[in-house]
């Protein structure tokens, strides 16, 4: 349905006849408008939530076997350390090799996102792993947990351009990068039934709100099941 409006800017115009002997700021301008849309019952359009792409568990499995077969331990280590624990590219460059604490299986991330601390988790079965790492990066001197040939910590970018080379070798659809791989770990987490509570503290949300959109991830996944399952529903 078209509408025979007047073009906007000549409308513009019109009022502006109205206006200028107000000498009007923005701020008066912008309150004339805000009244304007409540005498004429104008909402202000939602914008639509677009939920993150999250790969699958068979496009992750395809992935890291493509990885596992490159054989470049540093560049394994640097996925399943974000896999494992979650972090942002840019905490994961800055973790010091003092920061982890094997006792506990826990990484502490100094200064993350909104400048603030937090503890992240890593498996018991990566200890040991994680632990080699640590002392080769020992052997070579090195201050941070993943540091390149020339003693130079990783940038953003290194790590970007490491997992976008095995996205192209694993054939997917949409290479990942490390957020993808985060947004992986906290929507399967979601779906194992763990309470936001529990994911918020080391996800370095502010708070539990911002870990709806992963809510809303598992439901999906969810669904299939729910399909499979309604049929039999006794009502």
């Amino acid at each position: 349905m078209s509408l025979n409006r007047t073009p906007a800017k000549k409308k513009a115009k019109e009022l502006t006849k109205y206006l200028r002997s107000e000498r009007p700021d923005y701020d008066y301008l912008k309150k004339i408008f805000q009244h304007l849309r409540d005498e004429l019952e104008v909402d202000i359009p939602k914008k639509t939530e677009k939920l993150p792409y999250v790969p699958t568990e068979e496009e992750l499995r395809r992935y890291y076997e493509v990885v596992w077969k490159a054989k470049n331990f540093q560049d394994m280590m640097i996925v399943r350390t974000l896999l494992y624990t979650g972090v942002r590219v840019s905490e994961l460059i800055n973790i010091k090799l003092s920061e982890i604490d094997f006792d506990r299986c826990q990484i502490r991330i100094n200064q993350g996102k909104g400048k603030k601390d937090r503890v992240v988790p890593f498996p018991h079965s990566f200890k040991e792993l994680l632990a080699m790492h640590c002392a080769n990066m020992e052997n070579k001197h090195a201050v941070y947990l993943f540091e390149s040939s020339w003693n130079k910590k990783y940038t953003d970018r290194g790590i970007r351009k490491i997992l976008a080379k095995y996205s192209e070798k694993a054939g997917l659809s949409q290479p990942l990068s490390p957020h993808k791989l985060r947004h992986f770990l906290l929507t399967w987490l979601k779906k194992q039934g763990v309470d936001d509570a529990l994911i918020q503290p080391y996800s370095g949300h502010k708070s539990r709100k911002s870990l709806e959109v992963y809510s809303k991830l598992a439901i999906e996944e969810a669904q299939n099941e729910y399909n499979e399952v309604i049929n039999n529903f006794p009502i």
